[in-house]
């Protein structure tokens, strides 16, 4: 697995795909939340909170992501490397678990950076240092339980094409309705519950409250160890 993920990462970071994404990723954050004169800026939010990163980040994500998971397995297919893979002393979870680890850490890489958000709401807090800490806290775990599941949708399109461009639209489309699709059917339906519970944003708003529910983290493992399940299917199906 060791092996995979070194090799997955020397290829992110051989290629612009890291920088990309990482650049990308602080670029549009830094332009919402500090430059641009919109809702989303702090400066001019008139209270100190990265409630405004929180909200725009799962958006970005859901771009970034699949743009880093799409060739995980779609250009291993397309290059006929798969089956030199295969034949590997590893087992189909060990590559499944390298490449998924691979991407989430190149995700990790890309949020570090934003702790500096923290150190500047903090001194911008009046009087200085008065923030919520344990609501940024919770919402930063919420992020990575976030990203772990985009990144899970990701590695399961990139199995369903050998062309990259359609594993990222699907990846794309998929993570869409999973976020933000059964909260909209959710509110066409006198706000169902039920209904708004299936969806990621339900949860990832809830843990971001600053109170962590072992339901919420049951619920982004589950649906992140399912699309990891059905990757290694369809892997060892080919």
């Amino acid at each position: 697995m060791f092996a995979i993920l070194k090799k997955e990462l020397n290829s992110f970071f051989a290629s612009p795909i890291a920088y990309v994404v990482i650049g990308v990723f602080l670029l549009m954050n830094g332009l919402f939340l500090w430059l641009f004169k919109d809702d989303f800026n702090i400066l001019n939010a008139g209270f100190a909170d990265l409630n405004s990163f929180f909200f725009l980040a799962p958006w970005v994500f859901m771009f970034l992501i699949p743009a880093i998971t799409m060739k995980s397995f779609a250009d291993e297919y397309s290059s006929g490397t798969i089956e030199l893979l295969k034949t590997k002393p590893i087992s189909d979870w060990q590559i499944v678990f390298g490449k998924f680890l691979a991407s989430l850490l190149l995700i990790v890489i890309a949020i570090i950076p934003t702790l500096t958000y923290m150190y500047s709401v903090y001194k911008l807090g009046s009087p200085v240092g008065n923030i919520d800490f344990g609501s940024i806290i919770s919402s930063y775990i919420g992020l990575l339980f976030l990203s772990a599941t985009y990144t899970s949708i990701g590695l399961f399109t990139s199995t369903l094409s050998k062309n990259q461009i359609v594993a990222f639209i699907l990846s794309v489309f998929l993570t869409f309705i999973l976020f933000y699709g059964f909260e909209a059917i959710a509110h066409s339906l006198n706000n169902n519950l039920t209904i708004k519970q299936i969806g990621i944003n339900e949860h990832f708003k809830s843990i971001s409250r600053g109170v962590i529910d072992t339901r919420d983290l049951i619920y982004f493992l589950s649906v992140t160890i399912f699309f990891l399940f059905i990757t290694k299917t369809r892997l060892e199906n080919e």
